[in-house]
């Protein structure tokens, strides 16, 4: 199934994405006020959190001025490479450890729906989101490795898989434990503490290849450092291994429920700030998901639609995905291995990735 305006509007990602696109609608059709406009309406929730320390752009816009320029603004199919550009933006500004940004606070305003609606459907309507909302490709799995990386490299096979998993659980559990004798039940107290919600980072993780752009791994990264060289490798992936697709919210509260793993005490000042709930909060016990799946791949559909969000699991219980790339696969058991040689890939400020042919 094709992504769809209610997808790209219901959670805070795609919200941001179709808000992005307004932006570099109304700069190609000069449409200075709405950008004025939304700069001044963002203002004040980045200044609140120290981000901007600028001047203010001008007075605070009531929302339906907005949304009254937002409505002047042409809205126009973005192509393939303003589609990377438009997800990279939603990515590069996702945040699980402190409030959302003016932006994402101004593209929820209610008043904005319909005038963002237009620009959801221009996205929508672009061919090169077919690919958003399918499931694991197998057959053009790669894996990135970060070359100028600050710290070990991520895993290229050699992990256990059992054993990384294990030792996530183990830490997760001891976390849970002295965050609950030590930390406030206070959710709006100024602490801070693991915010992420996918399985253990040493796991081989894959993205599938865009042909001439690389893998989408290079582009997509959440909480990145700016990386600009990295080697890609194929994967090859075992016969009959089993998949385990999150395409929306709906599949990531099914997983929470299936194997809940209390993590309350650890996340509820991150995620409290993050997504306004206070309550209680579960992840996937992964060490439990890996007894029935060898992997489990978040679409891009799927990371627009739920990152960010407090996903209700059961009544009082909630979820947040959170530190997971878009189209991105964990392999809980040894189903997936990096099988050739590396390719080295560079990013130019301007061009983005491409073959590093200078190694």
């Amino acid at each position: 199934m094709s992504i769809t305006v209610d997808d790209l509007l219901a959670g805070p990602r795609g919200r941001r994405l179709c808000w992005a696109h307004a932006r570099y609608c109304a700069h190609d059709a000069g449409r200075g006020r709405f950008l004025d406009l939304a700069a001044a309406a963002a203002w004040p929730w980045d200044q609140a959190q120290l981000v901007s320390t600028h001047t203010a752009p001008g007075p605070v816009p009531p929302t339906a001025e907005v949304a009254t320029a937002l409505d002047d603004v042409p809205a126009t199919v973005p192509d393939d490479e303003a589609l990377l550009d438009l997800l990279d933006t939603a990515v590069l500004t996702a945040r699980y450890w402190q409030p959302p940004d003016g932006d994402d606070v101004v593209a929820a305003e209610p008043a904005l729906r319909p005038g963002l609606a237009r620009f959801a459907a221009a996205v929508a309507a672009a061919p090169g989101t077919a690919w958003w909302s399918t499931g694991l490709d197998t057959d053009r799995q790669r894996v990135v490795r970060w070359h100028d990386e600050t710290g070990p490299p991520p895993a290229r096979g050699s992990v256990d898989p059992p054993g990384a998993l294990a030792a996530q659980r183990v830490a997760t559990v001891d976390d849970e434990a002295r965050s609950a004798r030590e930390l406030p039940d206070d959710p709006a107290a100024p602490y801070s503490g693991p915010w992420w919600s996918c399985p253990a980072y040493e796991l081989v993780a894959s993205t599938r290849d865009l042909g001439a752009r690389g893998p989408v791994g290079l582009w997509f990264v959440e909480d990145g450092h700016g990386w600009t060289r990295a080697g890609v490798s194929p994967v090859t992936v075992s016969p009959g291994a089993r998949v385990t697709e999150i395409d929306g919210p709906d599949d990531w509260a099914d997983l929470c429920r299936r194997h809940p793993l209390e993590v309350t005490a650890a996340r509820r000042h991150d995620w409290y700030r993050t997504t306004g709930r206070a309550g209680r909060w579960v992840l996937p016990d992964w060490t439990r998901v890996a007894e029935g799946t060898d992997a489990v791949h978040l679409t891009v559909r799927g990371w627009l639609t739920t990152a960010g969000r407090a996903v209700e699991v059961a009544d009082g219980v909630a979820s947040v995905l959170a530190g997971w790339d878009p189209d991105q696969a964990y392999w809980l058991t040894a189903t997936a291995w990096p099988d050739g040689p590396e390719t080295p890939w560079r990013r130019d400020g301007t061009d983005g990735w491409m073959p590093d042919r200078r190694s």
